[in-house]
């Protein structure tokens, strides 16, 4: 069992290093929070279900890539620690500028006695008679089609899972990474979908730029940790 603790919390870090940025994917959970929680909590899953399968495919093809280029091992390593430096250097570098606020939050409609035609958001109505909450499936389905047009996320992973492509070669170990992966995914995004309905979009600026500062930290700590050792030149 504490083998496989190894790569479940490289896992989680890596996870973490992804999914921590706050984005406009993030902005976008926290304003679906806002409106509802339970569509709020779908599209989180959305989210992480992505990081997952990304994850899942870079860990399956990267043992694949590395055992093809076994004589020059090191310099992938350090060719995926470059590409992993330089997600890390962009987002740092953006973090630097002001992250544009979300837009507020439609009004509330007034709340009306029970039964009435203008029932709160949060209570479901039959339909026809008042407002329909959005189904948690469409939620689910939007968010995961969003995060999965960002390339950056698979080059991540691709460049992560390749350079440790020896360490993953095992089932165990590469199941390991990837509960690590995913738990830690959903596990940030829920913690937005509570702040989210708890705080609104009403997040300071200086709170969403250190998740910046955190997150490609965690990055660009890994790019290190797999940099060494450097590759010969003799």
């Amino acid at each position: 069992m504490s083998e496989l603790m190894t790569p479940a919390l490289a896992g989680a870090v890596a996870g973490l290093g992804v999914a921590m940025p706050m984005g406009a994917m993030s902005v976008l959970l926290l304003q679906e929070a806002l409106r509802h929680r339970r569509t709020a909590m779908a599209a989180a899953a959305g989210i992480a279900v992505v990081d997952l399968g990304y994850a899942a495919l870079a860990t399956a093809l990267g043992p694949w890539v590395a055992s093809h280029v076994s004589p020059v091992e090191a310099w992938v390593r350090l060719a995926s620690a470059a590409i992993l430096l330089a997600i890390a250097a962009r987002g740092l570098s953006a973090s630097a500028r002001p992250v544009p606020s979300a837009p507020p939050p439609p009004p509330a409609p007034p709340a009306l006695e029970a039964g009435g035609p203008g029932r709160s958001p949060d209570s479901s109505a039959a339909p026809g008679t008042g407002t329909r909450t959005r189904p948690a499936a469409r939620a689910f389905a939007r968010y995961v089609g969003l995060t999965a047009l960002n390339p950056t996320t698979a080059l991540y992973f691709a460049a992560l899972t390749t350079a440790q492509g020896a360490t993953l070669g095992s089932g165990p170990a590469g199941a390991a990474f990837l509960l690590g992966v995913g738990a830690a995914s959903l596990l940030w995004q829920q913690t937005l979908v509570v702040l989210g309905s708890l705080a609104g979009t009403r997040i300071s600026d200086t709170a969403r730029v250190w998740t910046f500062r955190l997150g490609y930290g965690l990055v660009a700590a890994y790019a290190l940790k797999i940099a060494f050792p450097l590759p010969s030149l003799a």
